[in-house]
């Protein structure tokens, strides 16, 4: 059985046969403190779905250290490359691989991605969601996006079994357009994320499981430190 392990924020540990991954590894500076950097000794691969400080968060030294393969964006992939990175694997939107443990995809997502070099700002490529098979079974990380219709594809043709869904409004999707979007996916479970870590993020993930459920979504609360088998 694969499991979820919640880091809080958008960050996660995802573990099952074939597979040890950190996703959108945000740990250093993450105010939920679940995990530090150093608690991950056996990692085979890392997965970003863009450039931002609190989603590439740890991503480049945890490479380093474990040789975990970092698996995003072509350009995420060679800036991380460039830093260091032990091994990388770039991909785009709409492309797809079959790893070792299962098949990868990147879908769209609506948001940004950067970071902060020498102070300016140096763009990353295009945002991305991901989705890794594990066990045969589907696991969608939204990354941080605005609702887009690219979601009833989803719904439609891959099979959905697990949807990490961003929340907090402002700079992603608020608890409504997280319902809606929901609803088009189709997964067996939803997961709300990217909530309450800072006051501009303040959503209640209880309000988003009332309207998603209401359109027919089973919802999954997981607070941070929490996990979920599957």
């Amino acid at each position: 059985m694969a499991k979820l392990w919640y880091l809080g924020h958008s960050a996660y540990y995802l573990e099952g046969e074939g597979l040890k991954a950190l996703i959108d590894p945000f740990l250093t500076g993450n105010p939920w403190k679940i995990a530090k950097p150093e608690d991950f000794t056996d990692l085979n691969y890392i997965f970003v779905t863009h450039g931002h400080g609190d989603h590439l968060g740890d991503a480049v030294e945890l490479s380093k250290r474990t040789g975990a393969t970092i698996v995003s964006i072509y350009e995420v992939c060679q800036y991380c490359s460039l830093k260091g990175a032990g091994n990388v694997h770039a991909m785009h939107i709409g492309g797809s691989f079959k790893f070792p443990f299962g098949r990868v995809k990147l879908v769209p997502a609506a948001h940004g991605s950067s970071v902060i070099e020498n102070d300016q700002v140096v763009t990353l490529g295009s945002p991305c969601g991901v989705i890794v098979e594990v066990e045969g079974k589907n696991v969608y990380h939204a990354g941080d996006t605005g609702l887009i219709s690219d979601m009833e594809l989803l719904g439609k043709y891959e099979d959905i079994h697990v949807a990490l869904l961003p929340i907090g409004g402002n700079f992603t999707m608020d608890v409504r357009d997280a319902a809606i979007a929901a609803e088009m996916i189709k997964p067996q479970v939803a997961v709300p994320m990217h909530f309450k870590t800072w006051p501009i993020i303040d959503a209640e993930p209880e309000d988003f499981k009332a309207l998603a459920e209401a359109r027919g979504v089973k919802v999954q609360i997981l607070q941070p430190g929490e996990e979920l088998e599957f």
